[in-house]
Parts: C-alpha cells; sequence; structure tokens
C-alpha cells in the first residue's frame, strides 16, 4: 500500500458546500457532532471518499464479524435548506507531525474538487473540571470571519486555547488559509475527562445558526442524559473514598 490511498466511492454535485472537520479529540466533542449531522441528515448522505493512509494506527475495525481497514471517511450531504455539507469523520488522526500535513493538504484537495471555499474544524478545549453552561471558543483564519460567528454565540478569548490548536484542526485553519479557504475552529468546552455530548450540541448549535439548517437533537440529549449518569456515579465514588480518607485519630497506635 502507498503512504496515502484515496478511493474515489462516489461523484456528486454540491451547492456552495462547506467542509466540516470532526476527527477524534478532546471530549470526541468533534466526532460526536459530525456522528450526529450524518445521523440527522442520512437520506441525504452520500459517501464519497475513503482516504488510507500509513500514518493510521495498524489495525482494522470489525462490525458484525467483517474487517475494515482503519480510514477516514469523507460524505456529502445535499442540505435541503441551508448550504450543502462536505463532512470528514474517522475513527484516528495522524501518529506524525509528518502525517498530520500530509493528510490535511490531502482533505482540502477533495474540498477544492467539490468547489469548497469555507471549512469548519469542530472539536473541544478542556477546562479540567465538570460544567454546568457550555460555551463555545473559536478561532479563524481571517478577521472577516468574526462579527458572524460572535452573533452566534462563539467567543473569541486572548490567548485561548492556551498553547494553540493542534492536529488536523489546527492545519485546516493554518494550510487553509495559505490556499485561500476561510476556516474556523469551533471549540465547545469540556471537561476532557469523558466523551462529551452536551459540548458537541453547543458547537452544532453554533453551526445551525451559521450555515441555516435544523437538526433534531433527541439522540445526542438520550446520549447526554447516560453520560450523566456515569458522571453522578464517579461523584458518588469520590464522595465516598472522601470519607474513607483515616484522619489522625484513625492512624493512633493503640496497643
Amino acid at each position: 500500500m502507498d503512504e496515502l490511498e484515496i478511493d474515489v466511492v462516489a461523484e456528486v454535485e454540491l451547492d456552495d458546500p462547506v467542509l466540516v472537520e470532526g476527527l477524534p479529540g478532546v471530549g470526541h466533542v468533534g466526532t460526536l457532532a459530525v456522528e450526529h449531522l450524518l445521523e440527522e441528515l442520512e437520506g441525504e448522505s452520500t459517501l464519497v471518499r475513503r482516504l488510507y493512509s500509513q500514518e493510521f494506527p495498524p489495525q482494522v475495525s470489525v462490525e458484525d464479524g467483517v474487517s475494515e481497514l482503519t480510514c477516514a471517511e469523507m460524505y456529502a450531504i445535499d442540505v435541503p435548506e441551508g448550504r450543502d455539507l462536505l463532512l470528514l469523520t474517522g475513527d484516528h488522526q495522524a501518529q506524525s507531525n509528518a502525517g498530520h500535513y500530509t493528510l490535511t493538504d490531502a482533505f482540502l484537495d477533495i474540498a477544492e474538487e467539490f468547489g469548497v471555499s469555507e471549512v469548519y474544524a469542530l472539536g473541544g478545549v478542556p477546562t479540567g473540571e465538570l460544567i454546568e453552561e457550555y460555551a463555545v471558543v473559536g478561532a479563524v483564519s481571517d478577521e472577516s470571519m468574526l462579527e458572524t460567528l460572535e452573533e452566534a454565540g462563539v467567543e473569541f478569548r486572548e490567548d485561548e486555547p492556551a498553547g494553540g490548536i493542534v492536529g488536523v484542526s489546527g492545519l485546516l485553519l493554518g494550510l487553509g488559509d495559505r490556499r485561500g479557504f476561510e476556516a474556523a475552529c469551533l471549540m465547545g468546552e469540556t471537561s476532557g475527562y469523558l466523551v462529551d455530548p452536551k459540548s458537541a450540541r453547543s458547537v452544532l448549535e453554533v453551526l445551525e445558526a451559521v450555515l441555516g439548517f435544523d437538526l433534531d437533537y433527541e439522540s445526542l440529549d438520550e446520549r447526554a442524559d447516560e453520560m450523566e449518569e456515569v458522571i453522578g456515579k464517579i461523584q458518588e465514588m469520590e464522595q465516598q473514598q472522601a470519607m474513607d480518607v483515616p484522619t489522625d485519630d484513625d492512624l493512633r497506635y493503640i496497643g
């Protein structure tokens, strides 16, 4: 197998499409968001590309006993109301710096083929603690995008995220800008400890406002309820452990 192989699965015509990336990252926010888009817009989606790379982990996924070599996938979605979408998803990112550049260039090549001029990378920004109100933090490749995103509720904070944006999400802004794309990264706040459906919803609500489509969130809310139960159990365990910590009186020697 070559270092990078791209399978052309289908060719479709899209109307003023936008590339939306949701690869694994903090809280799996981007992955959950794109998965939900595919679930809600399944009737309008078409798998158009599969990308195989030696930069992905050496493994296969298995479903119902059938294996599939690890890859990234791109889906075209004809949105009845709003701009059409080109969705990028997958189970892994590249394992090296060079691999991130190679794959991101390939993603942008395909975006160009479909007439994309605007890119949205989706992800999470860790807070290190459980949160109740989910803000969306943004970064853009060009100042011209700031006003529209601010009106949709995105916060642009000085020096955040700390350390910048790494991986494909960051390179879609950096390389995308050099290639003439307008690019933005939407990062939902998340504890960073667990898969976070609530953060994914906060990011999708921004996309709804900006791109003009409507989603139902019932299935994503159900996943959020399941995660709330997990969080509740973790908190109960932490409280019990705190109660079980021995005091000085407990540690006194009695003989």
